[in-house]
């Protein structure tokens, strides 16, 4: 009996031992925090940098250059940019599969609603205004087949095709997407020097109800072959599938026109250091326009952001994935230690991401911020200030 007493008392007292070390472990978490915020409130005004917020349009891999969007200040507005680039501008955002699931329950007058969208889907896709470059014309013919809902397309010629090689001559070749699904595209052969290519070549696209077709518009584009370097644009041709009967097996000759400029979007984000405690902050807030990667003419996106010093990875920090989303608010505050004596030789790698769940993640854009390694010279301005 007196020894089960005694294990009782020392049970009872390990017991207070271990409140009293978690009484002390909360005054102390509870008085590092008052500190820490009574130093950033003391200092702030002397040590840490004013917070800028700077809006850039993102880029394919930051090569291209850059333009200014939002020089600098507290503003949220956002810019307009767009990289340069051989496809259509932003994706669609205005086909998806509950406006198809209503349209078909409404009948045979839902044709005037798909031609108003495949329209609109076309001029999502082309510019507007006339073009003053010759790139010559492509012959091509549309013949359905309703009983297998199958299009079949016929890539015929090209005629007076613009010379993109040095010897007065192009090696074009035909690519071929219905938009607003960019991945999946089809090519003809390639033909060498000439301008007048002939390809005779048929496409079939099975499993395309004529409902389906209307949504959709054709495209055409004709690229200069280069073996050692990327292809060249020679030019391109948007067919709007609602305004096809496809009872009469027409066939087309169509100007080429040059490339449409490809718009990648925004993304606005703000930069604060504290030299107090070594802390680089990067807030990612939110993006616009973005390009659409997906076959619903929308994007599942999310933001990657790396320090580097020089050309070495050291930290990713990434934001949640934002479902079916052009226009995502995102919020995030990610926090770099980063010494001041090496802030100069650090950057700042943001990636724009489309997440798949099959298959790999796509990049929609990039840039870099920097004081010397920065995808153009405005990314270059909040380490200046």
């Amino acid at each position: 009996m007196f020894h089960l007493d005694l294990l009782l008392w020392w049970v009872l007292v390990l017991l207070v031992l271990v409140l009293v070390v978690m009484l002390v472990c909360m005054c102390w978490t509870r008085h590092t925090m008052i500190a820490t915020r009574y130093r950033r409130e003391r200092y702030g005004t002397l040590c840490r940098r004013e917070e800028r917020f700077w809006s850039f349009g993102i880029q394919p891999g930051g090569s291209s250059d850059s333009l200014p969007l939002l020089r600098n200040g507290r503003s949220n507005s956002l810019g307009t940019l767009g990289g340069s680039g051989g496809g259509g501008s932003v994706a669609s955002a205005s086909i998806n599969s509950q406006d198809t699931a209503d349209t078909a329950r409404e009948g045979p007058t839902s044709l005037a609603f798909w031609q108003a969208r495949s329209i609109s889907l076309m001029e999502m896709y082309t510019e507007q205004g006339e073009h003053s470059e010759k790139c010559g014309d492509i012959n091509f013919g549309l013949d359905y087949d309703f009983s297998s809902e199958t299009l079949k397309l016929r890539v015929i010629q090209g005629r007076d095709l613009a010379a993109r090689d040095l010897n007065g001559l192009s090696d074009p070749y035909v690519r071929i997407t219905l938009l607003p699904d960019k991945k999946h595209r089809l090519e003809t052969k390639i033909k060498r020097r000439t301008l007048n290519p002939r390809w005779n070549e048929t496409f079939y696209f099975e499993g395309f109800p004529v409902n389906k077709l209307q949504t959709r518009v054709l495209h055409l584009h004709v690229y200069d072959y280069d073996r050692f370097s990327k292809d060249d644009s020679i030019g391109e041709v948007h067919l709007p599938l609602c305004q096809i009967d496809f009872t009469s097996k027409p066939q087309f000759w169509r100007k080429l026109h040059p490339a449409t400029k490809e718009k990648l979007g925004e993304l606005l984000v703000s930069l604060t250091y504290f030299p107090s405690n070594n802390t680089l902050t990067i807030g990612v807030l939110k993006a616009r326009n973005l390009k659409a990667k997906d076959i619903n003419g929308k994007s599942d996106p999310y933001v990657k952001v790396w320090l580097m010093f020089g050309e070495k990875k050291v930290e990713k920090k990434k934001t949640p994935v934002y479902k079916c989303n052009l226009n995502p608010t995102f919020n995030q505050n990610f926090e770099f230690d980063v010494p001041w004596e090496q802030i100069r030789d650090c950057s700042l790698d943001i990636s724009v991401m489309d997440f798949d769940t099959i298959g790999r993640n796509e990049l929609i854009g990039r840039l870099v911020l920097g004081a010397r390694n920065s995808s153009g010279p405005q990314e270059t301005n909040p380490w200046a200030e």
